[in-house]
């Protein structure tokens, strides 16, 4: 009977809870839509469109470290999508949806050529071979001067049409942009591959033996990750009429690996939360700039180090405090 009753709790629990998500996310939406109609200033809408192409880099990225894995080469992808966009757009004047898909097209071939080798090593290993490639991905950026640009990179890259000559324009491109691809994160993560993958990450011999492909499911997340961020470096590449390897090195790699790390690696809103919170805290520094790097610094020391589970874990904590004095005042 006590279980009955408890089935029937968990049951009438989760369409509340289903409900309670889908209204959060309706809200979001609505406010992301409208605040720049309200508030359209310039400055905003830049560091706006920024935080939503680094929300693609940064959730693509969660999904090969939920699988256990800390790449360093994730900027390396991005780079090989924004030179093919450029590259296309530019040099054999295509249109820019089908350079678009180029860009995701060519960074998920390059995951699909190293991911079956990268893929079989773990820790430390993989952390230092995927330092190595990304180093080698930019060195090439640099040397092949005639097609990237060398060191120099590209000047004067043209937005992908006039209509998003305007900020606001762009920045709606980019939120679309963003919801599809975290979307398709999303998607991945709650389904039978997403469960597969947290398997993988607690125990790749004991998911093996469970009848999981453990190297193809790999490779799989790994080729879908760089696609995805090879479709940032193509929206980033266009909006900041500019490409340089200096943008692709392993310091924007590790970018995205911390923006994994104070946002909270627990679930999908970690990375997204640790995104706007990496690109809009510089420029609200920008009024120190002899003591940037050093706030900049102390603030990420104090936001990593102390609150366990990232931005994420302490929203969880506060949201169980007040349901506890909820519960207290009810009683």
């Amino acid at each position: 009977m006590q279980d009955l009753s408890v089935a029937r709790i968990a049951a009438t629990a989760q369409p509340s809870l289903l409900w309670r998500r889908l209204l959060l996310a309706v809200v979001g939406g609505l406010v992301l839509i409208a605040w720049p109609l309200v508030y359209g200033e310039p400055f905003l809408l830049h560091v706006a469109t920024l935080a939503l192409f680094y929300c693609i880099g940064a959730s693509s990225l969660h999904l090969i470290m939920r699988m256990g894995h800390v790449s360093l080469a994730h900027a390396a992808f991005m780079g090989i999508g924004g030179y093919t966009s450029v590259i296309l757009v530019m040099s054999a004047g295509w249109p820019f949806p089908f350079a678009l898909a180029a860009a995701a097209a060519m960074a998920g071939l390059a995951g699909l050529i190293i991911g079956p080798i990268l893929l079989r090593l773990t820790g430390k290993y993989f952390v230092l071979v995927t330092f190595l490639f990304g180093e080698m991905v930019r060195l090439v950026f640099v040397d092949w001067g005639g097609l990237t640009g060398g060191s120099n990179g590209i000047f004067d890259i043209p937005k992908p049409y006039p209509l998003f000559e305007a900020p606001l324009a762009y920045y709606y491109l980019a939120l679309a942009a963003a919801v599809v691809c975290v979307g398709i994160c999303l998607r991945i993560l709650r389904s039978e591959i997403g469960r597969a993958m947290d398997s993988l990450r607690e125990g790749e011999q004991l998911a093996e033996c469970s009848g999981v492909p453990v190297l193809r499911f790999k490779v799989t997340v790994f080729v879908i990750a760089c696609a995805l961020v090879g479709v940032q470096g193509s929206l980033q590449s266009h909006y900041l009429h500019f490409i340089s390897p200096l943008t692709f090195g392993v310091l924007e790699s590790l970018s995205f690996v911390v923006m994994n790390v104070i946002g909270g690696m627990t679930n999908l809103l970690g990375p997204l939360l640790g995104a706007v919170f990496l690109v809009a805290l510089p420029e609200l520094l920008r009024d120190y700039v002899e003591l940037q790097r050093v706030i900049y610094g102390v603030i990420l020391v104090i936001v990593m180090a102390f609150p366990p589970g990232g931005l994420v874990g302490v929203g969880e904590r506060l949201r169980g405090a007040l349901d506890r004095g909820r519960r207290r005042g009810g009683g």
